[in-house]
């Protein structure tokens, strides 16, 4: 047996690759469930009212679905390009404490000796996301720079790096970022109340980053679809050596490709903090950056599919906390069902793009031959 690539793979394969992969997924999270003894339909049930079922459960779901949907963007705008960005956990905490630190140095004293900001309150937010942006950006940049001149693997680089950024931002929480009135709990700062992101419905949790990240999205695809940057990261994705050939700056397109995913995983640390926890904590994110991949994966790499595996991941997790409280089973199903996810949708896509070819056994009358 052996794989063969197809001459002209389905475009209908492809797109149901990853509904193939959902399917797959819940068939055999199915078997867990069940021999954790609860019953298999109830389950699933639960998981889907917990994370669609109300108002408030959509609430929920699109609150997580935020930082996920920019991590994926980040994971799909790189993963496209043939630079395999493993590090935007990283990139997502030295963003949230690029925010933050900016906001502080727009804190200066108001009437009757309260702080106030120093700068309209929409100017000090937008430099407060820039500099979220750039962090990420300048973090991504030295793993792509590494690879487009000395060949270094980026995907060790970027990985460890995370743990470099994690240790980072810990030595600040603990240092000159800690919050004086934390009690001593290792967190930063706050940022200011101005500066925190609307919430269209009231009462609920839902902030307006999500129409920032779905605005991203939309604007991904349209340089992906018609723009000559979008071109260039394509064909570096599909041949390198054939884009070089025709002309594509490969040093130059990696770069600019690394600062685009960097800036997206840095402003989803930012938006996190304007939009959801307001300061910065080692336990802000549950592995945002990582999920990320997955939802890169499980969109086929198309920005205006992220939104939609983005709020499928969330809508799990989220569902899992109702799960457990309805049958017993423990929220931990929920990360089994993202990374079998990302193991059926990768075989999904295998299987569209490759076909099994199965050659006979040699035997006597054939090797005679």
């Amino acid at each position: 047996m052996r794989l063969e690539r197809r001459d002209e793979p389905s475009a209908l394969a492809l797109v149901l690759a990853p509904l193939a992969a959902v399917a797959a997924t819940l068939a055999v999270c199915a078997l867990l469930v069940a021999w954790a003894g609860a019953p298999v339909g109830r389950t699933y049930a639960a998981i889907a009212s917990g994370g669609f079922g109300t108002l408030f459960a959509w609430s929920e779901t699109l609150t997580r679905a935020v930082p996920l949907i920019l991590t994926g963007l980040a994971a799909a705008v790189a993963f496209r390009a043939r630079l395999y960005n493993i590090g935007a956990e990283g990139q997502l905490y030295g963003g949230a404490m690029a925010a933050v630190m900016v906001a502080s140095w727009l804190v200066g004293e108001g009437a009757e000796g309260t702080s106030a900001l120093l700068l309209p309150a929409w100017l000090s937010l937008a430099l407060v996301l820039v500099a979220a942006a750039a962090a990420g950006a300048l973090l991504l940049l030295g793993p792509a720079w590494l690879k487009a001149r000395l060949g270094v693997d980026e995907v060790v680089t970027t990985l460890l790096l995370n743990f470099v950024i994690l240790l980072a931002v810990s030595a600040l929480l603990d240092g000159p970022m800690k919050d004086p009135g934390a009690m001593g709990w290792p967190q930063s700062v706050p940022l200011p109340a101005e500066l925190e992101l609307s919430r269209p419905l009231q009462g609920l949790r839902l902030h307006s980053g999500l129409f920032i990240a779905l605005a991203l999205a939309l604007a991904l695809a349209v340089v992906f679809r018609f723009t000559l940057l979008g071109f260039r990261i394509r064909a570096s994705g599909a041949n390198a050596r054939a884009a070089a050939f025709a002309g594509v700056p490969a040093v130059r397109t990696t770069l600019v490709v690394a600062a685009l995913s960097g800036a997206l995983a840095g402003l989803a640390g930012a938006i996190e903090v304007a939009g959801r926890a307001g300061y910065v904590t080692l336990d802000m994110s549950p592995g945002y950056g990582y999920s990320g991949i997955v939802i890169a994966m499980l969109a086929a790499l198309q920005p205006l599919a992220v939104p939609l595996a983005a709020v499928f991941v969330a809508g799990v997790l989220v569902g899992a906390d109702s799960m457990s409280r309805v049958v017993g089973v423990p929220t931990y199903i929920a990360d089994v069902v993202v990374a079998t996810a990302l193991i059926a949708v990768l075989v999904a896509t295998l299987l569209a793009q490759y076909r099994l070819r199965w050659r006979p056994a040699a035997g006597p009358a054939n090797a005679a031959h």
